[in-house]
């Protein structure tokens, strides 16, 4: 079986970490995956690595939601990214569903 749900993609600086999970939760998000020490270029801004600025090291988050959360996720996430940088992008997924053999 395969189910629809939306990839929200989420690039920032690390110290704004803890305000995005709490805006995913507070939209209800199951779940997310977190990677540190992320590095790149945007055509928005430049996305550097510094080993001397540490408490700017960017992360990664990667979520998967059901498509009625979107607008929830949006208005948490969005204000964060306006006061202090980042991306997001939200984009259409599937998701297999996967039965446990249990026994």
């Amino acid at each position: 079986m395969m189910e629809s749900v939306k990839r929200v993609e989420i690039i920032a600086h690390s110290v704004e970490l803890g305000k995005i999970l709490d805006g995913l939760d507070k939209a209800g998000v199951p779940g997310y995956s977190v990677i540190r020490d992320v590095a790149g270029k945007s055509t928005r801004d430049h996305v550097s690595r510094n080993s001397s600025m540490t408490a700017l090291d960017n992360i990664y988050v990667l979520a998967f939601c059901s498509p009625a959360q979107v607008s929830a996720v949006a208005e948490n996430i969005r204000p964060v990214l306006n006061k202090f940088g980042g991306s997001c992008f939200i984009s259409d997924a599937v998701e297999l569903l996967i039965t446990r053999c249990v026994g």
